[in-house]
């Protein structure tokens, strides 16, 4: 048989078995997956590969061989599911890294995190200053979860028995330098009435605007390419021997 042939044949069915497999094993997102999860995928995706091009062997060893790992996955969330106990020590448990605003240095060692790191993904929790956090947890997936300090917490409308209406998505007018006619007319508004908004901030062309948006509270957002911005913050926390 052809060559080209016997790797189409082979692809397809490599595809419809990873298909299959992680339909089976579950619909976890990349961030909800532990590293082990994350290791078995690639296995499997590698199995999955070599069955498609290896013709110097058989195929069904292969699939035999995604078959095994994908049981024995499948097996592992099974067993971690009905036995709590065993999940504990097979896919670890949140860790304290941080309490009572006080960073827990020997668990970040043995954990092989740098405070760095933590940093980082405060930064991604919107968290610039760490005397804002009284607790932060280390989750399975390698997540951090943060509890402020009461004064740091946000005040909801609810806290301060407020109605709030819902605040609707925004909708790109202008992107990349184009004006999105089709989502102006969805907002009963105009090319002429977008050209009066930008020249309230100063802006003659349309063309000058990496971004506009308006969302359905009338609350214009504008982006332009030459911001003028003249001095751009390095937090960098080491600059090397340079």
């Amino acid at each position: 048989m052809n060559e080209g042939l016997v790797v189409c044949v082979r692809s397809i069915i490599s595809f419809f078995s990873l298909l299959i497999f992680t339909r089976i094993l579950g619909k976890e997102q990349i961030s909800q997956l532990t590293f082990f999860d994350y290791i078995l995928g690639i296995t499997i995706g590698s199995i999955a590969a070599t069955l498609s091009t290896d013709l110097s062997s058989r195929s069904w060893p292969h699939w035999i061989g995604i078959l095994v790992w994908a049981a024995l996955g499948l097996l592992l969330e099974y067993i971690t599911m009905r036995w709590r106990y065993v999940a504990k020590y097979l896919e670890n448990e949140p860790t304290i890294v941080i309490m009572n605003g006080k960073i827990m240095e020997k668990t970040l060692k043995k954990m092989k995190f740098r405070v760095s790191d933590i940093t980082e993904l405060l930064r991604n929790k919107d968290i610039f200053d760490m005397n804002e956090v009284d607790f932060a947890i280390i989750e399975p997936n390698g997540q951090l979860s943060v509890l402020k300090k009461p004064e740091f917490q946000n005040l909801t409308p609810k806290d301060m028995h407020i109605q709030k209406k819902a605040s609707g998505i925004s909708s790109e007018l202008i992107y990349d330098g184009i004006l999105i006619e089709e989502n102006l007319r969805q907002l009963d508004k105009d090319k002429n009435w977008l050209l009066n908004e930008l020249k309230k901030h100063g802006i003659k062309n349309i063309s000058d605007v990496f971004i506009a948006t308006l969302d359905p509270s009338g609350s214009l957002y504008i982006d332009l390419y030459n911001d003028h911005m003249t001095k751009i913050t390095d937090i960098g926390d080491y600059k090397g021997p340079y």
